[in-house]
């Protein structure tokens, strides 16, 4: 191990809708993540399929309180602080500033509650690293535009960006456009308010709306840069590698193929064009993009400053029937077969730490962008002992193994890795499920899917472990 550059960004990350619950108060609306229960209809209204644009009693919903952010984040930010955290990643909620995704004038408590958050990371040297949009529509613009399907959310968008732009240019340096942006085609509810219509042909919707978020992406970025010139903005990818399951070339051409689904997005947003592969599909599937000359120029302005990513696992296909059968459980979103080289964690996720080092490296062999891990991490049931210790060592054990990765993709192979900011750095409910039981924090938070528990915080044996960390720059594991 060698010392990870002075600047490193040690960190950790959460997300508006999972963590800062007061869902219903100060003048927020309603967003389509707090329409997602806890449960069997989880997933096909992320999906889509399934329509529900209110709450109702019959279903659970973890995220309307989350972790109570709202009213603990001084106390949270200090415990981040005694952490020794460089930065933290943290996400805005829409409706919080425009209840209605489009209304004239923002609201001054949602805007207040952000000042003081942001002030209070820089009280601790804190650098905040915000992401505009994480899973995030207003349901009023879903009631009037269908989401990200018509054109004039870019401008509702854009409403935002100026005003949070405005409010916090010199304060944030760090920012994000869209969180994993490429979950639009897996999750086409949660990544982009769409609903669909009987009839639709499904293609042609998601990708017209990744065109739109696509657009509103780099108008996002131009504006940063007029109005922050000293800011960095970069896009955000669920990232893995894809492995093809044998040297079979069909196997192989599976996982180009996969790889290259999964790099539309950060291709246009890098590259500031869509890729031939891309357009070539899209003819041969029929679909058609309402592309005009100054879309096309939009793009081409609009490239990002480095490439953000999650990365969790790596993933495994094959064109084998029967290989097929052996799907991971983990793996819900993104379709993927059993490594048998990999171990698994509780949720069927295969834990792959090389695959970190391989999935950066491919990154920038084809962008040559600064890269920054900020999300990663291990989600596991926790037990609190009699006397309140919680002895997390499988999450220290897989902390420890990425973090060699990221030493290697820095000191052995030489990139422009800018920082990681680990995944659910507090406990919150889990956006796959919904659930509190799946934790990712080095701090454990008393609550549970049901609602009950006293919203305490307490410190994990990680949490120490990892203070240890940043402490010695990576050196001490």
């Amino acid at each position: 191990m060698m010392a990870f550059p002075i600047d490193f960004l040690w960190g950790g990350a959460t997300a508006a809708n999972q963590c800062e619950g007061a869902y219903d108060i100060d003048e927020r609306g309603l967003a389509t993540v707090d329409v997602l229960p806890y449960g069997e209809d989880r997933f096909p209204i992320a999906l889509g399929v399934k329509k529900m644009l209110k709450c109702d009693d019959q279903h659970k919903y973890p995220a309307h309180v989350g972790i109570d952010m709202y009213h603990h984040y001084k106390e949270d930010i200090k415990l981040f602080a005694e952490l020794g955290l460089k930065c933290f990643r943290f996400s805005i909620a829409w409706t919080r500033i425009l209840p209605n995704g489009d209304d004239e004038i923002p609201c001054e408590a949602g805007l207040a509650f952000y000042d003081n958050l942001v002030d209070e990371c820089l009280k601790y040297g804190i650098e905040p690293m915000i992401t505009i949009n994480h899973f995030d529509v207003p349901i009023a613009l879903v009631k009037k535009y269908g989401g990200w399907k018509d054109r004039r959310m870019i401008d509702a968008f854009m409403k935002l960006c100026t005003i949070l732009f405005d409010r916090f240019k010199g304060k944030v340096k760090y920012w994000l456009t869209f969180n994993e942006i490429n979950m639009l085609l897996h999750l086409p509810f949660m990544g982009a308010g769409i609903v669909f219509d009987e009839g639709e042909k499904k293609e042609q919707v998601t990708y017209t709306a990744a065109h739109y978020e696509l657009l509103a992406s780099a108008k996002a970025v131009k504006l940063a840069h007029e109005v922050m010139p000293d800011a960095m903005i970069g896009c955000m990818l669920a990232a893995g590698q894809f492995y093809p399951y044998t040297c079979n070339p069909e196997d192989v051409q599976k996982g180009l193929d996969a790889d290259r689904d999964n790099y539309f997005f950060t291709d246009v947003q890098t590259r500031g064009a869509y890729p031939v592969w891309a357009i070539k599909r899209m003819e041969k599937e029929g679909i058609k993009l309402d592309i005009t000359s100054e879309d096309i120029e939009t793009l081409k302005q609009g490239t990002v400053d480095f490439i953000g990513f999650s990365y969790y696992s790596s993933r495994t296909v094959s064109v084998d029937p029967e290989v097929n059968k052996q799907t991971t459980s983990g793996n819900v979103i993104f379709s993927a077969v059993k490594n048998p080289y990999l171990k698994t964690s509780e949720w069927g996720w295969q834990i792959d730490p090389k695959g970190l080092r391989i999935t950066c490296n491919i990154l920038y062999d084809r962008y040559q962008k600064p890269l920054f891990v900020v999300e990663n991490g291990l989600g596991a049931k926790d037990a609190v002992e009699e006397d309140g210790a919680i002895h997390d060592l499988y999450r220290i054990d897989y902390m420890r193994e990425h973090i060699k990765a990221m030493d290697a993709v820095i000191n052995e192979d030489g990139l422009p890795l800018l920082g990681c900011t680990f995944w659910g750095i507090i406990d919150l409910p889990s956006a796959s499920t919904g659930e509190m039981e799946k934790r990712y924090g080095v701090i454990y938070v008393d609550q549970d899917t049901q609602g009950n528990g006293t919203l305490k915080r307490m410190k994990k044996d990680s949490f120490d472990w990892y203070k240890k960390v940043i402490s010695s720059n990576g050196m001490e594991l």
